[in-house]
């Protein structure tokens, strides 16, 4: 079926307009150009003209066209936002009244649940005795990403003043520039601890540097869990957010209290925290100590 020439003439004008006038990138452009041809050819099979005939009925329809053609939740969204976009176009330049894809929303993209370690790998991943100063630092900074379920960002940027080691509290700023104080468990106190004995002395402020005493960069960290990862005989790709995971995972499966593992990940909506499970929400302070398997205090 040819296109309506009425839709066609619009979109070409619309993509102009992006082109020239709001200057968006040749990606953007390309995304507008495909999503919104499909629009427009949709709309042509339903014998429409114009474009004041576009109520918010034939949007819904067009999110169940592109739902049963098994695009994603993230491209329904985006397809809708480009039809939201034209829309406003034509309302600013007379074409029509109203914006019809304005109140229709997009069903929501599916957010799948990174992989994650179960204890038993965690466990098997953390046990060797450290020979070198470099085995040292490692150990310190895979017992604290899990410890504390830290970003790489996050670990990579923190001080030694940072750190509270007789109280087992380190501070870490996340994203936003927000704070957070977290607690510290046995084992990676105690991996810590014996790293500052291995740290170079002259070394800057920075917890964990490299042999030079330089801050060590974020790809580096990401190659030494890979190291180890081989070394250990650990299946399965190991990265820094899989630790922060495997953490947050074990966590709720251990205390069920989403707040309390929402505030120790430093997440600033809950339902980003959500896509590990839905449970009952506790007391955030019994939480850390009683349900974390390398957490628990020695008594003394």
């Amino acid at each position: 079926m040819t296109r309506n020439s009425v839709f066609e003439s619009a979109l070409l004008e619309f993509i102009r307009y992006l082109t020239n006038v709001r200057q968006v990138s040749e990606h953007t452009i390309s995304n507008y150009q495909r999503d919104l041809t499909r629009f427009i050819d949709f709309l042509t099979h339903q014998r429409l003209s114009s474009w004041e005939q576009v109520d918010a009925g034939h949007i819904r329809f067009f999110s169940a066209f592109l739902k049963r053609q098994n695009l994603s939740g993230k491209s329904i969204q985006r397809n809708l936002s480009a039809c939201r976009s034209l829309f406003s176009y034509l309302n600013k330049e007379g074409l029509c009244k109203t914006n019809p894809a304005q109140a229709v929303s997009a069903p929501k993209a599916d957010r799948k649940l990174p992989g994650t370690f179960d204890a038993d790998q965690i466990n098997a991943l953390l046990d060797f005795t450290p020979e070198d100063w470099i085995d040292f630092r490692d150990k310190a900074i895979m017992e604290l990403f899990y410890s504390s379920g830290l970003r790489l960002s996050e670990l990579v940027s923190l001080n030694i003043q940072n750190l509270d080691l007789k109280s087992g509290q380190l501070v870490v700023t996340g994203k936003g520039n927000k704070t957070r104080a977290l607690p510290i468990g046995r084992h990676a106190l105690k991996a810590i601890e014996e790293w500052m004995l291995h740290r170079p002395l002259d070394a800057e402020h920075a917890l964990f540097t490299t042999q030079q005493g330089q801050r060590l960069k974020q790809r580096s960290v990401q190659l030494r869990l890979k190291h180890w990862a081989m070394k250990q005989g650990i299946t399965g790709n190991l990265h820094p957010h899989k630790l922060r995971h495997s953490f947050a995972s074990h966590m709720l499966e251990s205390s069920s209290d989403l707040r309390a593992v929402q505030e120790l990940l430093g997440h600033e909506d809950i339902s980003t925290t959500q896509i590990y499970t839905h449970l009952d929400f506790q007391h955030l302070a019994q939480v850390y100590d009683t349900a974390h398997p390398r957490a628990r205090r020695s008594k003394k």
